[in-house]
């Protein structure tokens, strides 16, 4: 029998709910309290649930109650990429509608008027499976979007690496090498994001998501998993990847910059060469180089480039019910 309660009732340390993230079976760093508390205090209206199977926590919820459009949704967490529900790796076809089922009900308890959550990718499990797919679409969830992220799978022998490039890809690898281009773990943020910021603005005319005071924090919180790499000539930054090792299996390649005056140098090739290389070493299965997709609209040229490094698109779903 599960049962329920939110987190705000103090049932549940954010010491105890992170050490369950940290050991569960598809758990991530978003999910975690102490990732969550880099946003003000009074951001998200917090409804996140913990369940519990035999007095033992079994499952979590990350959740807020956001206003949109006129409508109260209760929503996995909105500073989150994905949420969802995190669980063991036991968890199995019955308590996966159990779990739904408390949702919902927990959503009408706070006269929510949807439900809406973005699944994390299946890659994140370790355990694959699709139960808690199955039981939303039992539960008449529909899919608000299906976006596309781009996966490497870290399983190839590490001399054979650029074999499984494109052979664009290859070339312009095997160009930076031979222009000098050196690949180091970097604590250079600042010079980092300057080279982040023009590049959004001169392509895609945005901002980055985050400030550069924010991803400092999120580095400070998580020192070991968010780790900056440089291409560098003669001591400059040509190009860099700010990278979250998730969990155990996955890597997210979160925001991927280069300087335009220095593309001849092929910098973002051997940035992914090297970490690749890097992150294989250590153990992770999984490089997700992040969606190509924003509403389902396809950017082409940005799913090309990364297909020349091997990767291939599984999806990132975000489902949702109106109650």
């Amino acid at each position: 029998m599960l049962e329920y309660f939110q987190f705000d009732n103090k049932k549940v340390t954010s010491e105890e709910w992170d050490e369950f993230v940290e050991n569960s079976d598809n758990g991530t760093m978003f999910s975690k309290r102490r990732f969550l508390s880099y946003h003000a205090k009074d951001k998200f209206k917090d409804k996140s649930l913990c369940i519990n199977k035999d007095g033992k926590l079994h499952s979590i919820f990350t959740a807020a109650l956001i206003e949109r459009d006129g409508k109260k949704i209760l929503s996995s967490h909105p500073g989150a990429s994905y949420g969802g529900f995190v669980h063991n790796s036991d968890l199995n076809f019955r308590e996966a509608h159990d779990l739904i089922d408390i949702m919902i009900e927990h959503a009408k308890s706070i006269k929510a008027d949807r439900i809406q959550l973005t699944m994390a990718p299946m890659i994140y499990q370790t355990k694959y499976s699709n139960y808690l797919d199955f039981a939303l679409v039992r539960n008449d969830f529909q899919y608000l979007k299906r976006e596309v992220s781009s996966v490497v799978q870290l399983d190839f022998e590490p001399d054979q690496l650029l074999n499984t490039y494109r052979a664009e890809a290859r070339t312009a690898t095997k160009k930076a090498l031979k222009k000098g281009v050196e690949i180091v773990e970097t604590e250079r943020f600042d010079e980092y994001y300057e080279i982040l910021k023009k590049n959004l603005k001169l392509r895609h005319g945005v901002n980055p998501a985050h400030t550069l005071d924010e991803l400092k924090k999120v580095k400070e919180l998580f020192p070991s998993k968010v780790r900056l790499w440089g291409a560098f000539l003669n001591n400059e930054m040509l190009a860099g990847v700010c990278n979250f090792s998730v969990n155990k299996n996955v890597v997210l390649a979160f925001y991927i910059s280069h300087d335009e005056a220095f593309q001849e140098y092929r910098p973002v090739n051997l940035l992914f060469y090297e970490i690749m290389k890097r992150y294989q070493s250590e153990g992770f299965k999984f490089l997700d180089f992040g969606i190509f997709t924003v509403i389902m609209e396809p950017n082409w040229g940005l799913g090309r480039f990364k297909e020349n490094f091997g990767a291939r698109g599984i999806f990132r779903d975000t489902f949702y019910k109106d109650l």
